[in-house]
């Protein structure tokens, strides 16, 4: 396929995902004083499994880090696992803002430390949430999963507790999932720099080159492992947003460290369709979280 082809297809495959109208959520729920800390509830719509209650889906948006693509453009992903007897919980964490760049003003990845800070304050507060938002829902059956950014923000807060002794997100212990699925995650943050991934989206999530190397041990998920914990990642061969190759690398540096990941490559798939309710291939995705959680 010429680049030209690949372009257009990997075009229409962002507009048919973000198409889709905004789902409101059944409830929202705070885990911090910031607007952006905030955690969006969706109940099962479909008959939940034995013992009347559903496993729970945590699910982290993607967007680069960047301010401008909240937690708002994942709804209807959130609604379609809801749809397939979900309990799902969509949390939102602060991004990068518009900052002064060459040539004008623009938005950064992330923010140092806050988005991390975020995440690891959400997935903390998020039992005792669960228990009043979603009293349906089987905290003990939680698979995390997230899309891009979204999916390193993943499985980062499935490794918290093999981060630096000196890091304070680090846990005493693994935490309680039964797994994750990360989709075309942000998962090698010296690949995705290689690449040039999201215009060097890693590089700047971490506060710029001349911060990359002191704190790539903190937040790259290539460098925490094994987790101990099971693991998929979920990548379309015709990516061209987050290219296969990030995923491989992170699966052959789970595979050096003794642990076995889960990689499911999709042909002819690109970035968007995984989270796309009208593509094939966001059925695939909620099979994969099925497995683990069920």
């Amino acid at each position: 396929m010429s680049d030209d082809a690949a372009a257009a297809r990997a075009a229409a495959e962002e507009e048919s995902a973000f198409s889709h109208p905004a789902v409101d959520p059944d409830s929202t729920a705070s885990y911090g004083d910031h607007p952006d800390q905030v955690i969006d509830f969706y109940a099962p719509r479909a008959e939940v499994g034995p013992g009347g209650s559903a496993p729970l889906v945590v699910v982290l948006h993607g967007g680069a880090w960047r301010a401008p693509y909240d937690r708002r453009h994942i709804t209807p992903f959130a609604d379609f696992l809801a749809r397939r007897g979900f309990a799902v919980a969509n949390v939102e964490y602060r991004r990068g803002a518009s900052i002064p760049s060459q040539g004008g003003t623009g938005p950064v990845a992330g923010r140092w430390p806050d988005t991390f800070d975020d995440v690891a304050a959400a997935l903390d507060a998020l039992p005792a949430l669960v228990r009043e938002a979603l009293p349906q829902a089987d905290p003990r059956r939680t698979v995390v999963t997230g899309h891009s950014a979204g999916g390193h923000l993943a499985l980062w807060a499935a490794a918290r507790h093999v981060l630096p002794a000196d890091a304070p997100w680090r846990t005493g212990g693994p935490a309680l999932l039964r797994g994750v699925v990360a989709l075309a995650p942000i998962a090698d943050f010296a690949v995705a720099e290689k690449l040039e991934v999201c215009g060097g989206a890693a590089g700047q999530l971490l506060g710029g080159q001349e911060h990359f190397a002191d704190r790539q041990p903190y937040a790259d998920p290539a460098l925490l492992l094994p987790t101990g914990i099971a693991t998929t990642l979920v990548q379309g061969r015709t990516d061209v947003v987050v290219p296969q190759a990030v995923a491989e690398a992170y699966a052959e540096a789970a595979g050096k460290a003794g642990e076995i990941v889960g990689l499911t490559l999709l042909e002819d798939v690109g970035h968007f369709p995984l989270i796309d309710p009208a593509a094939d291939a966001c059925a695939v995705v909620a099979e994969e979280i099925a497995q683990l959680a069920w």
